[in-house]
């Protein structure tokens, strides 16, 4: 190898092409290959979301309908079953707070947190969370552990 081979790595330098918008004797110069006019030929243009072309967009066209809650409460479900697995794995004994299911990935750190029936508990844990469905309250006491609510 000597001086005269010596060249970047491939892919290492990207070629900038012709310089767009720098007088007439770049070749690009006027209108810079924008166009003559327009909304795309000016500076500080940007295209909307949805934009087509002045056409009714299409989140205007459908129509709209329903109703939203906006002050719903969103609860993060957690079922039985799925607490029994993590005491058969060992990663809780007697007691479940909301700490511990974050911990355990089950919900995140501002989550409203729900127990729900589905599956059987045979451990006796005593449970802490924001709300219970009534048949994982009862599956929780038959199987002699507590629920309370926060």
């Amino acid at each position: 190898m000597t001086l005269n081979n010596l060249k970047p790595a491939e892919g290492s330098v990207k070629t900038q092409g012709k310089r767009i918008g720098r007088g007439q004797g770049s070749g690009k110069g006027g209108t810079a290959a924008r166009g003559n006019k327009g909304a795309k030929s000016r500076s500080g243009y940007s295209r909307k979301v949805g934009f087509e072309g002045g056409q009714m967009p299409l989140q205007r066209r459908v129509p709209k309908f329903g109703f939203t809650n906006i002050n719903r409460k969103e609860y993060v479900g957690i079922n039985l079953h799925k607490l029994q697995e993590l005491v058969d794995n060992n990663r809780i004994s007697d007691t479940v707070t909301i700490e511990t299911l974050i911990e355990n990935g089950l919900a995140g750190n501002n989550d409203l947190i729900k127990i729900l029936g589905n599956g059987e508990l045979k451990a006796k844990l005593n449970v802490t969370v924001h709300k219970f469905t009534a048949t994982a309250k009862a599956g929780i006491e038959a199987a002699g552990g507590t629920a309370e609510t926060l």
